[in-house]
């Protein structure tokens, strides 16, 4: 396997070599990926690996894939321009959402205005659905979700609404368009309905406070629920409760966590938990609170809590267990490993340099940490048999 290992790292380092000469501008260069040894081998019976979507500042055109293989141990970075010497831009400017589908990765690239759809066995590229200013996607019965704000990439008081983009992941086309509030973030199906979180980002400070419920079976918005002002993430529990969080308006109002019931589609309880990312695991709500406020001093201010979804309590302010948190400067992206229950937290740093990938045990406790692209985000994991 190890021999294998490093036959595959030559044969890479020797294409990289011979494609900045073949496939090319004068002026572009391909940047080789770079492998390191993280974790010992393992034989893992359900998740395979992860990739991980780092989103590359705004206007620099850095977004970048790296991939970490839990057969083998190695985190291998920057994969996709290796693997696709032919895609002359690479991935594009910032990448917002990854997901997989099928046999299909699929990479939401917000401003390059398109979603990048490639092989999941190998990230190797298979085509691009074009949506302007696309953010985020989910899947349902054979078909993509994808939010998209509909205007350019600018604050507008006057911006307009945005909707979801239902398309055929057979063709990869278009096939509906539904409007919904400004702004349109994260998504969840539950029940043949899909859930939008509205932001309002552009139309600061009249944000938008809604999330709108669509009849997925005739793909019209069937009512908008009254949330909290600059909605951004949605997850679904087990429960039928979805938990929204609120990014506030960075002065008087804070960002927050709500449960809506969705059996009556109302807002049923508030947590008074930040949140800029969260993921869901079993009854487990892993929740990174990175908050800021003008009136705060401008400064942030940063949690790790759990939840118990079941019992809709906080059963700590800080999952990681072992003072590492101490090392991490900006808390970006997080995922927890189906399989193993490992927490995977990214550090985005400043921004503007490289990030760190954190590996820590079920108990919080550093497993191990490896250097990432800029601005490490968005997670998606591979198993046997998808």
């Amino acid at each position: 396997m190890m021999q294998r290992i490093m036959k595959q790292k030559l044969l890479f380092l020797a294409l990289a070599a011979v494609l900045l000469a073949s496939c090319r501008g004068d002026d572009e260069v391909l940047v080789p990926s770079t492998w390191t040894q993280v974790a010992a081998p393992t034989q893992p019976r359900e998740v395979t690996g992860f990739y991980l979507l780092n989103e590359g500042n705004m206007g620099s055109n850095k977004c970048t894939l790296d991939f970490f293989d839990a057969t083998t141990g190695y985190y291998r970075s920057n994969i996709y321009a290796e693997t696709n010497p032919d895609v002359v831009l690479e991935l594009g400017d910032v990448g917002n959402d990854i997901q997989t589908y099928g046999s299909k990765l699929y990479a939401v690239i917000n401003c390059s205005n398109f979603v990048e759809v490639m092989s999941k066995a190998d990230a190797r590229h298979i085509g691009e659905i074009k949506i302007p200013n696309c953010r985020y996607i989910v899947f349902h019965e054979g078909y993509a979700y994808v939010s998209s704000y509909a205007g350019p990439v600018q604050v507008d008081p006057n911006a307009r609404l945005g909707y979801v983009a239902k398309v055929d992941t057979a063709t990869l086309e278009v096939v509906a368009e539904c409007t919904v509030g400004y702004q349109p973030e994260e998504m969840a199906v539950v029940g043949g309905k899909l859930y939008v979180a509205n932001s309002g980002g552009y139309r600061v400070p009249d944000y938008d406070r809604t999330v709108s419920v669509i009849d997925l079976a005739t793909f019209t918005e069937t009512k908008k629920i009254d949330v909290a002002p600059n909605l951004h993430r949605i997850v679904a529990d087990s429960y039928g409760q979805l938990w929204v969080s609120s990014r506030g308006d960075y002065y008087d109002i804070g960002s927050d966590l709500f449960v809506i019931d969705t059996r009556t589609d109302e807002v049923t309880d508030t947590l008074g938990v930040a949140v800029s990312e969260m993921c869901i695991d079993g009854d487990d709500l892993y929740v990174l609170g990175s908050e800021f406020s003008y009136t705060g001093g401008q400064e942030w201010s940063v949690s790790y809590a759990l939840i118990d979804t079941g019992t809709r309590t906080v059963v700590s302010h800080n999952f990681i267990t072992d003072g590492t948190e101490k090392e991490i400067q900006m808390p970006y992206g997080i995922a927890v490993n189906p399989e193993t229950k490992e927490i995977y937290v990214t550090d985005a740093k400043s921004y503007v340099v490289r990030g760190t990938l954190y590996c820590f045990t079920p108990d919080g406790r550093k497993k191990w940490s490896v250097t990432t692209g800029d601005i490490p985000a968005h997670f998606a994991f591979l198993k046997k048999g998808e």
